[in-house]
């Protein structure tokens, strides 16, 4: 599986630790900030950097995910980001000392979050591989219209193109003073998506998807014939 993981940009040399406040401000602070923190050590993507993008105008903090490893001075495009549902709450500080503190824990809650997803997708290769009796490959998901049932957490995802089945690490909205935000695993095929729990069996998930699948094109055939007996009818009207 190691040569599907996806490679992010090139490492930037001489960076600062990670929890460093400011230590790797990406734009202009006098109108907004941004922090990034490296996320490394994972399967599919080997890293990633989560940038927390605050803005004063309009007093919110907002998290976006981008591969590879990113630094102070790198300018970003909107197509390298995704933005995801988790934010850091800083209000509860007092002081830059209380921030820091703050801003460590939760960006630590949201790394864990990030390396805890990495994992179990990574576990989903194996039976999703003998699932699609074919490749499975590891697809980058940042600027790809991909209609899901919840957000994506991760910008990757795995797929078997042979039965255009795709699974992807997904998340609800949560403030990162509550802890790591509920996660699931989204199975999307065409017009059928359905997210399971983290921690449930893969074999067991894609065998109720199989199921699922197959009910909806079952309901496609009856809904097509009915509609096709109905023009029929209609056609008869005419004679």
């Amino acid at each position: 599986m190691s040569d599907q993981r996806i490679d992010g940009d090139a490492e930037v040399p001489g960076g600062e630790a990670a929890e460093e406040l400011l230590s790797r401000a990406l734009l202009d602070q006098d109108a907004s900030a941004a922090l990034a923190l490296p996320v490394d050590g994972l399967t599919l993507c080997r890293k990633l950097t989560v940038i927390f993008h605050g803005r004063r105008d309009l007093s919110t903090i907002q998290t976006y995910i981008a591969l590879g490893e990113h630094g102070r001075g790198e300018a970003l495009s909107p197509s390298q980001l995704l933005r995801v549902p988790v934010y850091l709450d800083l209000a509860e500080a007092h002081s830059r000392r209380a921030a820091e503190d703050l801003y460590r824990e939760q960006a630590g809650v949201l790394r864990e979050t990030l390396r805890a997803a990495d994992t179990v997708l990574s576990v989903w290769w194996k039976p999703l591989t003998e699932y699609a009796a074919a490749q499975v490959r590891v697809e980058r998901l940042i600027g790809v219209g991909v209609d899901l049932p919840a957000q994506l957490l991760m910008p990757v995802a795995l797929r078997a193109p042979d039965c255009d089945l795709m699974v992807a690490a997904v998340c609800s909205a949560r403030s990162l003073t509550d802890g790591a935000p509920p996660l699931g695993i989204a199975c999307v095929q065409q017009e059928v998506a359905h997210v399971y729990p983290l921690a449930d069996d893969p074999e067991r998930c894609l065998a109720d998807f199989l199921e699922r699948t197959a009910e909806h094109a079952h309901r496609m055939a009856e809904r097509l014939a009915a509609q096709e007996a109905s023009v029929e009818r209609f056609l008869e009207l005419s004679t």
